[in-house]
């Protein structure tokens, strides 16, 4: 079963484009299996504006008190989850929007509650739900919310969470959409990056600005064991006539994890 992992930030589902839809379904009818994986951050910004809550971040993650979680869940569930499947539906693909708390497909535990609060990393992920869409042709769209082994949930950073069912359903790839094409070296895509390379090209200010958290994001879940992970565009077709269009991040030579 050839399975991909796409993650989407939560302020590029909305400008999700034509080309990126027909790039999944090019990729479904080469016969992959794909999960999403998403993000809400502007929706749950705005939202706490209107709550008057101020949001706050430790080391780029969100501290999570009982009344931030809600409306955590309220904006991923509830509205991000909504918007994904829905355009996935109007493009003629089937999709199903789960909760990651639901069925236990993701099981987390605390980072730091004292710290952070609800943020959890997660422990373990149940794939059984998951394969049984993908048997059935449908497109799973996860919100990145866990449950303890208590029953409490937890907030999960979307990046790590996509990483941790990667490496659970053992995907052949999982995908960073952003707003552009790759890393971009002389305005030219750098088509694969080793750590060591992506780490000079930050070292000489090749990678810049809004690149280098996305680039190190997808450093970090490659270290995690996922076999390939490539940062791509929502923008435009990030897959074509049997090619990825992105920049693809490989493990080092002789490294073995």
């Amino acid at each position: 079963m050839n399975i991909l992992v796409i993650k989407c930030g939560g302020s590029i589902i909305n400008e999700l484009s034509e080309s990126f839809f027909n790039s999944v379904k090019e990729l479904q009818n080469r016969g992959y299996h794909i999960v999403f994986v998403h993000g809400g951050g502007p929706d749950i910004n705005s939202m706490l504006d209107k709550y008057e809550i101020e949001p706050v971040f430790e080391n780029g993650l969100r501290k999570t008190t009982t009344e931030v979680m809600e409306i955590v869940e309220l904006i991923l569930a509830g509205k991000s989850n909504r918007s994904l499947v829905h355009k996935l539906e109007a493009h003629g693909l089937k999709a199903v929007g789960l909760n990651g708390s639901d069925g236990g497909i993701l099981t987390g535990e605390y980072i730091d509650e004292q710290k952070l609060g609800a943020v959890g990393k997660i422990l373990k992920v149940n794939t059984e739900l998951l394969r049984l869409l993908f048997e059935n042709g449908y497109c799973p769209v996860l919100t990145p919310i866990a449950t303890t082994e208590e029953g409490t949930k937890l907030n999960v950073n979307a990046d790590m969470a996509a990483g941790s069912v990667a490496k659970a359903l053992s995907a052949e790839m999982c995908l960073f959409v952003t707003d552009v094409k790759g890393v971009l070296k002389n305005e030219q895509i750098i088509e694969k990056l080793t750590e060591t390379e992506a780490k000079e090209l930050i070292e000489d200010g090749s990678i810049h600005g809004g690149m280098i958290p996305k680039v190190n994001t997808a450093l970090s879940v490659l270290n995690k064991g996922v076999e390939e992970v490539m940062i791509v565009s929502g923008k435009d077709h990030f897959y074509q006539g049997g090619q990825f269009i992105g920049t693809k991040f490989l493990q080092e030579e002789g490294v073995f994890q």
